[in-house]
């Protein structure tokens, strides 16, 4: 599936900056509020699914490369399996990236009035990724039983190269409007555009390896809670095992690095983006010897109910408590964000990075088990934790797009568009968020029924050790004991 579908990525992500922010601003226009709501919840929506593009199908290449190098047919299975749950999800993201490719005409049309030719460029090239993608994931899932068994895994690579080139693609349009580049603008118009710059702009690589290490750790971590299910319930066949050590072991590795990075993106910010870095830390004030705040919300721009750590974020900003921050007030009031948009900010940081760390810890548990040779599929205590991690991560995931986009207002291009300058000022954009609703409600539900019956199939098929596989060991074709596969 896409990592996004086209013109639907990184800038409708920018464009859901207020989730659960609460009611527009005196003198916001009537619309900004339906279309943030709107935009909020199609890219919360359609954000679950861009993992599953990008590592869901590096997971089914792992299975099959051991699958085709090992004679292993459980891992075959797994894989032939993993790319029609992968067919499915692209499917859903085609359509409800479809709308929101829409929405950023009909909903931002200062956006794409002005800007344009210099975001337009991101998306033109995110267009030719996802193409080519749907393109070899009809070769591939039509693959199996037609194609020779090498040739075959390797349309399965370019499926999962374009979805990461879709992916970098929306990300530098994304990183683009937190810090643009590579543009002139004259009279208000965007006269001049520097491709190049546009794309690889200053925040280009740490957002985009930010997101791919976070869709490895909610694709690994979800398979894993799937086969952790199965096997509380008994199933704990080899085939379960092995499906659950693959999506595992992929996420456990991603999230050590994950949480490395993100202490390095956040200096980062702290350079670069300062009112985003003080709306993190719950900063009305600026000054050194800065605490960090766990918890607590804005009030009246006075912090409450948080739990203080004494020249905490000066030290984590900048190794010395003597690391002097910006804070809110530094701002102009005009351009300063809501006390409650600063709270969801700091709010969703404080989710986002405890996550992060419970699913580290998940990760240290699975290693030491592994370590002490303990069999996984016994330790139930970890199992049920493991079926946690799933929606753990996707909550993290959540939460670290909110901190980013929510962290940006009330601009939407910083320091060049504000949102409430891009809305549109016409239509009953209430109705519009019913339909697109009730579309994704319809859509959603659709693809979990059509899920959960592939489920029961697979598992009226009677035991995984019995069921034959496209080729090696159980596949019952011709040649298939040596590799060769079919003509």
């Amino acid at each position: 599936m896409p990592a996004v579908t086209p013109l639907a990525g990184a800038t409708a992500h920018s464009l859901a900056g207020t989730v659960a922010h609460g009611l527009a601003a005196t003198g916001d226009p009537s619309q900004l509020l339906p279309a943030r709501q709107q935009m909020a919840f199609t890219l919360g929506f359609h954000i679950i699914l861009v993992p599953f593009g990008v590592a869901l199908t590096t997971l089914m290449l792992v299975a099959h490369y051991r699958g085709l190098r090992k004679g292993d047919a459980d891992a075959m299975l797994l894989a032939r399996r993993w790319s029609k749950v992968a067919a499915v999800l692209f499917a859903v993201g085609a359509i409800t990236g479809t709308v929101l490719s829409f929405e950023l005409g009909i909903l931002w049309p200062g956006l794409m009035g002005r800007y344009g030719a210099a975001v337009g460029f991101p998306f033109a090239i995110e267009g030719l990724f996802f193409f080519t993608e749907a393109i070899f994931v009809s070769i591939y899932i039509y693959g199996w039983k037609r194609l020779r068994p090498w040739p075959h895994f390797w349309t399965g690579v370019v499926v999962s190269l374009s979805s990461i080139g879709g992916a970098a693609a929306v990300i530098a349009s994304n990183s683009w409007m937190n810090q643009p580049a590579g543009f002139t603008v004259h009279n208000g118009q965007v006269t001049s555009v520097s491709p190049g710059k546009v794309f690889f702009n200053g925040a280009f690589w740490y957002e985009l390896f930010h997101m791919l290490l976070a869709a490895y750790i909610v694709a690994g971590f979800m398979v894993a809670s799937v086969y952790a299910v199965g096997m509380l319930r008994g199933r704990v066949s080899r085939y379960h095992r092995t499906g659950f050590l693959t999506g595992f072991v992929v996420a456990a590795a991603a999230t050590p690095l994950q949480i490395i990075m993100g202490d390095t993106i956040a200096r980062y910010v702290f350079d670069s983006e300062s009112a985003k870095f003080s709306a993190i830390e719950l900063l009305p004030s600026t000054g050194t010897h800065v605490p960090e705040t766990l918890g607590g919300v804005l009030i009246d721009g006075k912090v409450r109910y948080g739990l203080r750590i004494p020249d905490g974020a000066s030290l984590l900003a900048g190794f010395s408590v003597n690391t002097r921050i910006k804070g809110l007030e530094a701002i102009p009031p005009q351009y300063r964000p809501t006390d409650r948009e600063v709270s969801t900010v700091h709010l969703a940081f404080d989710v986002m990075v405890g996550l992060s760390f419970a699913l580290l810890l998940l990760a240290v548990w699975c290693a030491w088990l592994l370590w002490r040779r303990h069999p996984i599929a016994r330790q139930r205590w970890f199992l049920r934790a493991s079926v946690l991690g799933g929606p753990a991560a996707v909550a993290c995931l959540e939460a670290g797009w909110i901190t980013t986009e929510v962290g940006r207002q009330p601009w939407i291009v910083v320091n060049n568009l504000l949102t409430r300058d891009a809305v549109a000022t016409h239509g009953n954009l209430w109705a519009l968020f019913a339909a697109v609703l009730a579309i994704y409600v319809a859509v959603g539900v659709t693809a979990v029924s059509v899920l959960l019956s592939m489920k029961r199939r697979w598992q009226a098929e009677g035991g995984d050790e019995n069921v034959d596989v496209p080729y090696g060991p159980r596949s019952g074709l011709p040649g298939a004991a040596e590799g060769a596969g079919t003509p």
